[in-house]
């Protein structure tokens, strides 16, 4: 049985074994976190000789323990998923030596509690669409921990396109993504685009490790993009935040437009949402362009 699931084949390229239950499976999904983090350290960095015969990339597991201050032994169980509990003080020493940022450092934390049970719902509320209808001048869409985009205003699908309409495309901004070629055209930063999906995933999924639907998405994803196989061996996690994208419109052309995310909170039982803003600075083409959209769809 693999130590985790990620595994490395002969062409340098990745796959994701579902068998061993490392996707869905909060113990496999800690030891592969763990795994790829390491690679990517590079001994130098951690103050060790690398030597010329060194076999694998970044740190080894041995190197990396005792950095941490731990057993080899115990380490090797937590990448192999029969280690269930480290303590605050492993994870946090663990954290220091592979140069986790606070976002890792906060997935890391929630990989060993993430929860088990059945997966919250998400629910669309009537305040909620009201605010994305009243935002008419600013382009605006809501999604949840499965990237799924459950809301949205007009503007908001006349900018990343095909959410109406007979030929509705893919609602899943991971499918989409990986699996449209459109999404190319619509997204021409489409690498740092797939990035953020797929480092969303993983933060979502070490949260929800029982969500069958997010499980189902990320085998599904894995098995069909070859692209998506490669990020998701990385272990790189995203935050929703803000700052600046590039998008394409058919009529409107390239648009580098500011975007803000907005957290709705979770009621009772369901899961919280993420409504992501866009909007271009005041006298700037970007904004005539949007006001120029929104007036076409008033008309």
């Amino acid at each position: 049985m693999p130590d985790n699931p990620i595994l490395d084949t002969m062409d340098g390229t990745y796959t994701i074994d579902h068998a061993d239950g490392g996707i869905g499976d909060a113990r496999r999904a800690l030891g592969a976190f763990l795994r790829a983090r390491r690679e990517r350290v590079a001994p130098e960095q951690a103050g060790l000789t690398a030597g010329r015969r060194r076999r694998v990339p970044g740190l080894r597991r041995e190197e990396l323990a005792q950095l941490a201050g731990i057993s080899v032994d115990y380490y090797v169980r937590l990448e192999q998923g029969r280690a269930t509990q480290p303590s605050p003080e492993v994870l946090d020493a663990l954290a220091r030596a592979l140069g986790l940022d606070a976002a890792e450092r906060r997935h890391l934390t929630t990989l060993v509690g993430g929860e088990s049970g059945p997966a919250p719902a998400a629910r669309v509320g009537p305040t909620l669409r009201r605010m994305l209808d009243a935002l008419t001048g600013l382009p605006a869409f809501a999604t949840d921990r499965r990237l799924d985009v459950v809301a949205w205003n007009a503007l908001g699908s006349e900018l990343i396109g095909g959410l109406t309409g007979p030929s509705r495309r893919d609602p899943n901004q991971a499918r989409y993504l990986f699996l449209d070629p459109a999404s190319r055209d619509v997204h021409p930063e489409w690498a740092d685009r797939a990035a953020e999906a797929v480092g969303q995933l993983r933060v979502a999924a070490g949260q929800y490790p029982g969500d069958a639907e997010l499980v189902n998405l990320i085998k599904d994803l894995s098995e069909r993009s070859a692209e998506f196989r490669r990020i998701w061996a990385s272990g790189e996690i995203v935050m929703c935040t803000a700052g600046r994208k590039r998008l394409r419109h058919p009529a409107a052309g390239l648009l580098d437009l500011d975007y803000e995310t907005l957290h709705v909170p979770a009621g009772p039982g369901e899961t919280g949402l993420v409504v992501h803003v866009f909007s271009g600075g005041e006298g700037t083409p970007e904004a005539a362009a949007l006001a120029a959209l929104a007036a076409g769809r008033r008309a």
